[in-house]
């Protein structure tokens, strides 16, 4: 094969478009005002949305500090009290003392009652027991 045939078979090596089409940038005169699209465009970077958040709960935080007196919860008005007898549970306190109300709803008034955090009591316990709403 001959030099000359050989530049005829092979192809030229072809030009890869470019990723990126930039615009063709032009003179500007000095009374023309030319705003790129991308300015008009606020980002917020990681420190200003830190402050935003920041700012943010410190408000709600102050607000709920400054109307926390204004808040008051339902008075419970106590009605009487009970001994808790051996081997006796909260709930059946709750049944035998609040018969007209749920269980669930009988227990939850005489924790409140008596601020108590869990379901267990023990014999000798003094309750004491709301009056049915």
């Amino acid at each position: 094969m001959s030099a000359g045939a050989a530049g005829v078979l092979a192809p030229a090596p072809a030009r890869m478009p470019s990723r990126t089409v930039r615009p063709q940038l032009r003179l500007v005169g000095p009374d023309e005002c030319v705003v790129a699209p991308s300015a008009l465009t606020k980002r917020l970077t990681r420190r200003g949305r830190l402050v935003i958040t920041l700012a943010t709960a410190v408000t709600v935080a102050t607000l709920a500090v400054v109307h926390a007196p204004f808040v008051e919860g339902a008075a419970l008005r106590v009605d009487h009290a009970t001994t808790v007898s051996a081997g006796q549970t909260l709930s059946e306190v709750a049944g035998t003392q609040l018969p007209r109300l749920p269980i669930h709803d009988a227990v939850a008034l005489i924790q409140l009652a008596n601020g108590l955090n869990t379901f267990q009591v023990h014999s000798g316990q003094v309750l004491l027991i709301p009056a049915a709403p």
